[in-house]
Order: C-alpha cells, then sequence, then structure tokens
C-alpha cells in the first residue's frame, strides 16, 4: 500500500517543498503516555483515568464508523500501532512521499475537555514532553502545536511558558468547539503568552466539551456534521474579533484549521454592514472587523470548498482578498486527507498555488529563517 502511494506521488507532479500544516499524530499507547507523567498522575491514569464531556472520546473508535480512529484505511501502520503514532511510517508514507519540507504536528490528545483542570495540565506536560522527545528530536521536517488545558487560560499559559521557547514549538492549540466563545476574557491569558513567545493560535475544528456542532443542537448523521463543521469556526472568529482580541493583542496571529473558508467573505461583509449601525456597543473595535480578520487570521485548506465549477472557488479567495492566507493542509492521517498532488482546482493559478503549497506557511512561521 504504501509503495502505491509513493509511486502516486512520485509521478511528476510532486512539488518542491510543501508545506503541511496539519498533520495528526497520537500516542501509541496508554503505557507510553503513562511513562511521560510523574508517579502522582501516573496514578492517576490508572486508577480514574481520563474524565471528559463526549463519553465516546476514550470508548470507541470516532466517526465513521468504517474508518476506525477517523484514518484513512492504508494509514495503520505494519508495526501494528494506531495511525498517526509511528514515525517511521508516516515519514515513509507522507513526508518523504510527497516532498514534506515541513509539517506541522496537531497532536488530538483532548486534553481540553478534561474535567480535572490539574490532570488535564499533567496530561498537556506529558504531550509535549512526547512531542520534543520522540517526534520533534527525531525529524527535522517536524514542528508542533503546544497542547495546553485550555478551558484552564492560567494553567494553559503555564504550559505555554515552560515549553515556548522551544525552537520545534511554533502554534499553541485550541479547539473549536469550547465551553465559551474564544474571545472572552477568560482564554486571553493564552493570547498574551502566545504573543510574549512569538507563537501562532491554531484554532482546529473539532469537538471537546459537549458542545454539539450546530446551534440547534445535535445532527442526526456524520453527513450533516461533516458539513456543519465550520459552523464553530465562526463563530469563534466572530467572538474573537468583536471582543476585541485583535485590537488587545496587536501581533496576535491566528490560523483557523480544518473550517473551510468560502464563509469568509460574506461573514466579513455582514460584520462590517452590522458594525456601522451598532459600533457603539463595541467603541474597542476602531476599524471594520474586517480589517482585524485579514491581519490577524490565516485558514487551512483542508476540507477546502469543492464546487462544481472550479472558477467559483477562486472567486471566493478573490473576495477573501487575501490570498496571502491559505495555508496547505492534507490532515494526514483522516480518512478525508488530501493529497499534494490532486489538491485544488487543475486550473488554479500557478503562483497561487505556490503559495498556498509552500510561501504563506514559511513567511507565516519563519521556516527556512534564523531560529526558523
Amino acid at each position: 500500500m504504501v509503495e502505491k502511494l509513493t509511486e502516486r506521488a512520485t509521478a511528476g507532479r510532486t512539488r518542491v517543498g510543501v508545506v503541511d500544516a496539519d498533520i495528526h499524530n497520537v500516542f501509541p499507547s496508554r503505557e507510553v503516555l503513562k511513562s511521560y507523567l510523574p508517579s502522582r498522575w501516573q496514578r492517576h491514569l490508572e486508577t480514574i483515568g481520563p474524565r471528559g464531556h463526549d463519553g465516546y472520546m476514550y470508548a470507541s473508535t470516532k466517526y465513521p464508523k468504517v474508518s476506525a480512529a477517523t484514518a484513512r484505511t492504508d494509514a495503520w501502520p505494519p508495526s501494528g500501532l494506531p495511525p498517526g503514532s509511528d514515525l517511521e511510517f508516516m515519514q515513509e508514507q507522507h513526508l518523504d512521499a510527497f516532498n514534506i519540507e515541513y509539517g506541522i504536528l496537531n497532536c488530538f490528545e483532548h486534553v481540553g475537555h478534561e474535567l480535572n483542570d490539574e490532570w488535564a495540565a499533567a496530561m498537556a506536560r506529558a504531550v509535549n514532553d512526547w512531542q520534543i522527545a520522540e517526534w520533534l528530536e527525531k525529524d527535522e521536517r517536524l514542528r508542533a502545536s503546544i497542547v495546553v488545558p485550555f478551558e484552564n487560560a492560567e494553567l494553559a499559559a503555564e504550559e505555554i511558558e515552560r515549553v515556548g521557547d522551544h525552537p520545534g514549538y511554533v502554534q499553541v492549540l485550541l479547539l473549536t468547539r469550547t465551553l465559551e466563545p474564544l474571545g472572552r476574557r477568560k482564554y486571553w491569558k493564552i493570547y498574551e503568552a502566545a504573543e510574549r513567545h512569538g507563537l501562532t493560535i491554531g484554532m482546529h475544528a473539532s469537538n471537546t466539551t459537549g458542545v454539539p456542532p450546530t446551534p440547534v443542537g445535535w445532527p442526526s448523521y456524520y453527513l450533516e456534521e461533516h458539513v456543519i463543521v465550520s459552523l464553530a469556526s465562526q463563530s469563534q472568529v466572530i467572538s474573537l474579533a468583536c471582543e476585541g482580541v485583535f485590537e488587545m493583542f496587536p501581533d496576535l496571529r491566528l490560523v483557523s484549521i480544518e473550517g473551510g473558508f468560502a464563509w469568509l467573505p460574506p461573514l466579513m461583509w455582514r460584520l462590517d454592514q452590522n458594525w456601522k449601525r451598532l459600533k457603539e456597543e463595541v467603541p474597542h473595535l476602531k476599524r471594520p472587523p474586517s480589517e482585524y480578520i485579514r491581519e490577524h487570521l490565516w485558514v487551512t485548506t483542508q476540507p477546502i470548498e469543492e464546487p462544481a465549477d472550479p472558477n467559483h472557488l477562486l472567486q471566493a479567495i478573490e473576495h477573501f482578498g487575501a490570498d496571502d492566507k491559505i495555508l496547505f493542509a492534507s490532515d494526514y492521517p483522516h480518512w478525508d486527507f488530501d493529497d499534494p498532488n490532486r489538491a485544488f482546482p487543475p486550473r488554479m493559478p500557478k503562483e497561487l498555488k505556490r503559495r498556498i503549497f509552500s510561501e504563506n506557511a514559511k513567511k507565516l512561521y519563519g521556516f527556512g529563517q534564523e531560529g526558523g
């Protein structure tokens, strides 16, 4: 299977220096996680274990059921380890096969939803130390997001202070379905710490806190959830802009991951139009909301909107008005992975593809520069 993918990747269309903004790595086993915990929390793991809002998170596979661990069927390593846990296999199947120059790891150990804040902080420390030892120090192409217990911003900021200066860490990972909108002041210590360390905020679409994916409750089908995944991203962007986060933290850079982006132009149009009439309520906003969004927000491509007429996607990018803020993401090893050789409309301008596949991410994260 790996051989077939390699052949496909080297069939003449592999680009030089692809930057992949969304790769998922996972712990190979609970025993490995345990080895990175102090004895107090090893006992906690053995006797109590994780406790969150989503019962299925640890007890069963996620959607879709036909794709265990949400992974491609060919992404299960020969070693028998879970997809995304075997570095050697990931190197062969993804990093080498698609000539990934830099890849950013977004680890989905769901520490953010843990009900015990101290345990969540211990989990975050274990995940981040494991990423340094087993990933960042073993492959110079890899960078990673810092996993934090984001519902307790004080503990999250402590973790950013602890590992934020490690050269392998370029981002702080938040998830979209939080207990409160991310613009609220309870989260500001995270932004302050990220800005101080020159880290971006990665806001990945996912569930952690039992909040439904829609404002009207839980959908019946995975098809519904996969289509409406962007709703939480939209809500968070509005919150961050209207609460004044981008005014308060002028150097903050936010990457919306796996939330799509064709919805951004009409969202900004609506925000600006209503701001003109209601700005007395938000005097902390000195400019139209769209200006803050265009300055501070980056987006990733997977799952990119794919209209029947590819020109409509190009129009959406034009309306976004910031094609320097779009980053390629594969979502490896998940089932809806985007192959770098087949992503995007065939008629997308070469210069735009070059920026999306490489230059935009290198500029955002400082790759290729001293210390990048």
